[in-house]
C-alpha cells in the first residue's frame, strides 16, 4: 500500500504521477509532489524561484543599461532616478498583505510577489546601506553578498 497524504483537494498518494512519463520525468514528478507539494513547501518554492529569476534578470538588465545596449533604459520620475528597490518594496508590501489577509486563491501570486520584491530590494542593498549610488562600486558587492545570504537561508 502506498503512503497517503492529506491535501485540501483530497487524499493523494505520495508517489502520485498524473501523466505517463519517461522514468526520469516520472521520478522528478514524484519528487516534486512528495517533497514540495505534499510537504507544503510550494509557497517557499514559488518565492525562491521568483527570487532567483528576478535577481538574474535584474542584474542582466542593469548591466545592459550600464553598457548602453538593448531596449532598456533607466526609469525616472520628474527627473529623479527610480531605483529598482522602490518597486521591490511595493511588491513586498502587496505580497505580504495579500498572503496574510487576501483570499486563498491569490496565494501563489503573493508568494511570487514576495520573492520578486525581496530580490529587487536586496539587489540594491548596498544603496540602502550607503545612500550614494554605489551599485557598481566595491560597496555594490554587498548586494550580491546579501542576496547570497538570503539564498542560503531559503
Amino acid at each position: 500500500m502506498r503512503p497517503i497524504v492529506g491535501r485540501a483537494a483530497g487524499l493523494i498518494p505520495v508517489d502520485f504521477c498524473p501523466v505517463r512519463a519517461p522514468p526520469r520525468v516520472s521520478v522528478m514528478l514524484s519528487w516534486w509532489h512528495r517533497d514540495v507539494i505534499a510537504a507544503g513547501k510550494l509557497p517557499l518554492m514559488l518565492c525562491f524561484v521568483s527570487f532567483v529569476v528576478t535577481f538574474v534578470s535584474t542584474r542582466t538588465i542593469t548591466r545592459l543599461i550600464r553598457d548602453g545596449r538593448g531596449p532598456f533604459r533607466n526609469v525616472t520620475a520628474g527627473g529623479t532616478h527610480v531605483h529598482h528597490s522602490v518597486p521591490g518594496i511595493i511588491l513586498l508590501i502587496i505580497g505580504a498583505f495579500t498572503a496574510v489577509g487576501g483570499p486563498g486563491t491569490l496565494g501563489w501570486l503573493s508568494f511570487s510577489a514576495i520573492g520578486i520584491g525581496t530580490s529587487l530590494v536586496l539587489d540594491e542593498f548596498a544603496l540602502i546601506l550607503h545612500p550614494q549610488d554605489g551599485y557598481w562600486s566595491g560597496e555594490g558587492q554587498l548586494s550580491v553578498e546579501a542576496v547570497s545570504l538570503a539564498l542560503a537561508l531559503v
